[in-house]
């Protein structure tokens, strides 16, 4: 029998079920024995090069997957060969014919599942040969030849892996292997190593038992997955080789991939940097949200503005997710609840769908542990189908509990204007809260085992429920209705536990952020949690009042009603007390009456009749003036009758508050508003409860990975690349920020980004940019208080003034080219006529032959994670510029200066700290503090705001239609002194002289090549404290009690 290297008919099968990170050891003698082959690497590489001549699959890291019969590979990048995919068995023997070399399968026939298997050490499988045409002749496996082993991370064996995905799990037609095929088949490639350290990592959590944190949050911003699972797997090299030998780019082929459409903007993406931070920790989290099939929306400009289009990243499947049949959750809307003779409460619902886990691993760098996203998505059961009614040609009845139940994962916050909107925005977040809490509480359960009691007093000891922001605050009236209804806890119990567990972040100061919902729309939808909640609201409401001692009676009723759940809601506690005072002091006048007339009666004679008639008309007076305050108390009951009452509504951060054990900002400046303004009664009645963690980002993302060139100079002047996982150690730049040689090769790495940047710039929008000029960039979400406006009306101040110019001023402009992107949310009319803007001032300025290079304005069409990793290494200089107290933290702040991105900003969210870490002389301040906002708006609001010409000059250009449109409602905004939709509530007309003058300081700075690149190194030199390393580690030991737990 002839040996398989260099056979021409010989292909290869995988078998085995080998696990983990290292190379495969030679087979055991007794399964294989070698004939004329060595275990040794040469030997190795040269059965894959025979494997290769004869069309071969090469190791692959699939153990439980059945191979197909004998098939013709039609897509085979490497040889165009025949193939055979056969799995042999043990028990039986296999039929071989000619000179071929034979190899034994994993045991078990076609169609039949494998034996187990003790994992080896291998993260790919045992190689082995066997025939391509079958013959007569039948060979026991102990005459079985052995070839040499692949080395598990090998480019060629990678490569062969990719190549079966593409043929054994293909998703599309077997005639092509194009850029989809390769992306999809790369992907599941990687997440077979996934999927193997996901499983090590909670055999790992099950065997140690650790305590566990439970991230809740509406949305997730995760970007493309391919670029960050390799780099957190340490295989981008070898992954990019292997493409390379299946004839594409690693780039090219990540470029297939999708944004997940998970989230929107900040609060998402930090949701997902957490994930990547605790795994990277090795911390025991696990992360939940719902898999929105539609997403926000897809955003296209066009010369109108901004358009939206339902997301399609679902359209070809998600090779990420691993969708787990076995576990779903009912989740039940509207219906009554029943209380039975000895009180016990249920809720029968009238409609009901299921929750399915959808999960996706999420890989730590330079780790093994490998943690989950848990996605839900909602259906009902088929059988829900009125069959009878779709015969009838009532389709759309027939339906409707299909539509109803998919829609709830429809769309990412989807428009809460009509009523209809708000109850799928409350079923969205009860979904999410609802289908999670089943599933931590079933796996808590699960902890002790069969038929054994559970101890549920060590549920916080066990579980951490964080809650990112207020939409999962369903959370805690989800946990007390399951403690309660269905496992029979008393309610002070249920109460502790949940104080317990639960945990509320808040990010934002924003009214319309702070979320209210009609207690009606409760009642009716959730009808069992709007009792929760009102039991929770009355209790919180006894001990406030229970615990005020010198407090005036009006004041206490003007705090309750600041601090309640349900506002509007009339205090009755204090309603009772005050009925029973008023009673006992009508009841104390009479009484008073009666004696002061016996005691006028002993009064003496000597009286005089003059003082007798001024203590009678002091008693006429006296009676009048209670007459009178009975009348005024009957009007004002009936003024009350006739008034319509305010709808109360419930405050789901009050709720929070109350009921979370810990409550956090994400930002020095932004925990100081939560804890003097937003919640200053809850501070001082609980000082202890309230902490602040300051945002991060994960590195590995946000630098290492979107902008290699950069981190390849780091690493070089580091002399390390634990830089990647430690970010602190980049304050080690600083002592090089002079040294002439790292600002040469700084300047080559900055500018290889935006020469990359240019190009999609170019092929995205068709506008051709100067990569040699200024890149000044401002992406985030359209917001009014984040003063996009401000920003396009400097450009237009800019613009005017190099207008006015002559050729020799010109030469003395810093050239620019100012890049926006973000998305305005459909129904918010006035950012998306600040897009419009931002469109028309760019479409005039970009085709001015004036003005050619000195200015461009382009707006990038839907921002995105992956959009962002192409500007932020690229930029220069990025403007942070939202009015002082408004913006809780910001996190592409800190993804730019980390980069080397030079910030103009105002003093708000996390600006502050990057300003003291990375130097106030490296930061571009202008604008008026936090604490004197609320003066400036009263100033503007008694008619002492004065304009400043600059600012009047820019509206002026704007009216006199250069830019076409109809900007009056934009403009009117900045214009009046107050009402709703003017007065200029966010301040541009107050710091865009500030603004101006720090741009002008930019210009200067920029000009000094030097002095503008050490101020670069100093910000990514100064961002080390900006890690989402760092913040995970404070949540880890200061809310959630939790300890790192690495796989072995």
């Amino acid at each position: 029998m002839a040996s398989a290297i260099g056979s021409a008919s010989a292909a290869v099968i995988i078998s085995g079920a080998g696990a983990g990170a290292q190379s495969l050891s030679a087979l055991d003698g007794s399964r294989a024995r070698a004939t004329g082959g060595s275990s040794s690497k040469a030997a190795a590489e040269s059965a894959v090069t025979g494997c290769q001549r004869a069309g071969g699959v090469l190791p692959h890291p699939l153990p439980r997957h059945r191979l197909s019969a004998t098939r013709r590979s039609p897509v085979d990048a490497l040889a165009n060969q025949r193939l055979a995919f056969v799995r042999g068995s043990s028990s039986k023997s296999c039929a071989v014919g000619g000179s071929d070399v034979i190899a034994v399968g994993s045991g078990s026939q076609v169609g039949m599942s494998p034996p187990n298997h003790q994992s080896s050490s291998s993260s790919f499988d045992v190689v082995q040969c066997i025939a391509s045409e079958p013959a007569s002749s039948v060979v026991s496996e102990s005459d079985l030849p052995s070839i040499p082993v692949v080395p598990a991370m090998d480019e060629v064996a990678v490569a062969s892996n990719i190549k079966y995905h593409a043929d054994l799990t293909p998703c599309f037609a077997p005639a092509k292997f194009e850029l989809p095929q390769a992306y999809r088949a790369t992907a599941e490639s990687v997440r077979d190593t996934l999927v193997r350290r996901w499983n090590d990592t909670y055999a790992h959590f099950l065997k140690v038992d650790p305590k566990h944190t439970y991230y809740l949050s509406m949305e997730y911003l995760q970007g493309r997955a391919l670029l960050n699972a390799v780099g957190n797997l340490g295989l981008s090299d070898t992954y990019g080789a292997a493409l390379q030998r299946l004839g594409y780019e690693m780039e090219d082929v990540a470029s297939e991939e999708p944004d997940a459409a998970l989230g929107n903007g900040g609060l998402g993406r930090l949701a997902s940097c957490f994930l990547d931070s605790s795994a990277t920790e090795n911390y025991p989290v696990w992360g939940y949200g719902l898999r929105y099939k539609h997403g926000l929306f897809h955003q296209v400009i066009t010369e109108e503005g901004q358009k939206e289009y339902a997301e399609k990243w679902l359209e070809k499947g998600n090779p990420w997710e691993i969708v787990r049949y076995d576990i779903s959750y009912p989740v039940q809307f509207f219906g009554k609840v029943k209380e039975d003779e000895n009180g016990k409460k249920t809720w029968v619902g009238d409609e009901y769908v299921n929750a399915c886990a959808y999960d996706v691993p999420i890989p730590g760098y330079n780790t093994k542990n490998c943690i989950n996203l848990r996605l839900w998505s909602t259906t009902v059961p088929a059988d829900t189908l009125d069959l009878a009614a779709f015969n009838a040609g009532e389709h759309d009845k027939a339906a409707r509990p299909l539509f109803n139940a998919e829609k709830i994962c429809s769309v990412l916050y989807p428009g809460d204007g009509s009523r209809e909107g708000k109850v799928l925005r409350l079923k969205q977040q009860y979904t999410l809260c609802s289908a999670s809490l089943q599933d931590i509480v079933a796996r808590f359960k699960a902890r002790a085992g069969p038929g054994k009691p559970v101890n549920w007093l060590e549920f916080p000891e066990k579980v951490a429920v964080q809650m990112n922001d207020t939409h999962p605050t369903l959370s805690v009236p989800e946990l007390l209705r399951i403690l309660i209804d269905e496992e029979g806890l008393d309610w002070d119990t249920a109460w502790k536990i949940t104080q317990g567990t639960c945990a509320y972040t808040n990010h934002t100061v924003l009214p319309e952020a702070l979320e209210k919902w009609p207690y009606d729309l409760f009642k009716e939808l959730l009808p069992r949690h709007a009792q929760i909640i009102e039991t929770i609201d009355e209790s919180f409401v006894e001990s406030v009042i229970a615990a005020s001692t010198s407090e005036e009676r009006e004041e206490l009723v003007e705090r309750i009603a600041r601090m309640r759940i349900l506002e509007n809601m009339e205090i009755t506690q204090l309603a009772e007390e005050e009925e029973e005072d008023s009673e006992s002091e009508d009841e104390g006048e009479e009484e008073y009456s009666s004696e002061e007339k016996k005691k006028k009666e002993k009064e003496k004679e000597m009286k005089a009749a003059e003082k007798e008639e001024k203590v009678k008309m002091s008693k006429e007076e006296k009676k009048a003036a209670k007459a009178a305050k009975k009348e005024a108390k009957a009007r004002k009951a009936e003024e009350k009758k006739k008034k319509v009452p305010a709808p109360v509504m419930v405050r789901m951060a009050n709720l929070c508050v109350i009921a979370g054990h810990t409550v956090n900002g994400v930002a020095e400046i932004h925990s100081d508003i939560v804890k003097d303004e937003v919640f200053n009664d809850f501070y001082k009645m609980w000082p202890d409860k309230f902490q602040n963690k300051t945002n991060g980002v994960t590195p590995r993302r946000w630098i290492r990975f979107c902008n290699p060139e950069l981190s390849e100079v780091i690493t070089r002047w580091l002399g390390t690349e634990q830089w990647v996982d430690d970010l602190s150690l980049l304050s080690g730049l600083a002592k090089f920020a002079d040294d002439k040689k790292l600002h040469a090769e700084w300047e080559v790495a900055k500018t290889a980004r935006k020469v990359k940047l240019a190009a999609y710039i170019k092929k995205i929008t068709g506008i051709a940019v100067n990569p040699n000029v200024m890149f000044d960039i401002q992406v985030k979400r359209i917001h009014e208080y984040k003063r996009q406006l401000m920003n396009i009306l400097g450009i237009i101040y800019r613009y005017k003034k190099i207008k006015e110019m002559t050729p020799q001023e010109r030469q003395n402009v810093v050239p620019r080219v100012c890049i926006f992107g973000g998305k305005a949310f459909a129904t918010y009319e006035q950012a998306k006529r600040i897009v419009k803007l931002v469109v028309d001032v760019g479409r005039v300025v970009n085709a001015d032959p004036e003005i050619g290079d000195l200015l461009k304005v382009v707006f990038v069409p839907n921002y995105s994670v992956s959009v962002a990793e192409m500007l932020i290494p690229a930029s220069e200089l990025s403007q942070h510029i939202s009015t002082a107290g408004m913006e809780a933290s910001g996190t592409s702040n800190m993804k730019f200066s980390m980069n080397g991105c030079v910030l103009i900003g105002t003093l708000d969210g996390a600006n502050v700290e990057i300003r003291e870490h990375v130097g106030e002389e490296n930061f571009f301040l202008f604008g008026a503090r936090a604490e004197d906002v609320p003066r400036l708006r009263r100033e503007r609001a008694e008619g002492k705001f004065v304009p400043h010409p600059r600012f009047e000059e820019v509206k002026a250009y704007i009216r006199s239609g250069v830019f076409g449109g109809d900007y009056e409602p934009l403009l009117w905004s900045l214009e009046g002194n107050e009402g709703y939709g003017r007065g200029d509530y966010f301040l541009v007309g107050v710091d865009f002289p500030e603004y101006l003058e720090a741009q002008e300081r930019v210009d200067q700075a920029y000009k000094d090549k030097e002095g503008w690149v050490k101020m670069s190194i100093l910000n990514t030199a100064g961002s080390g404290f900006f890690s989402s390393d760092r913040t995970i580690q404070q949540y880890a030991n200061e809310i959630w009690n939790i300890k790192p737990c690495p796989v072995p």
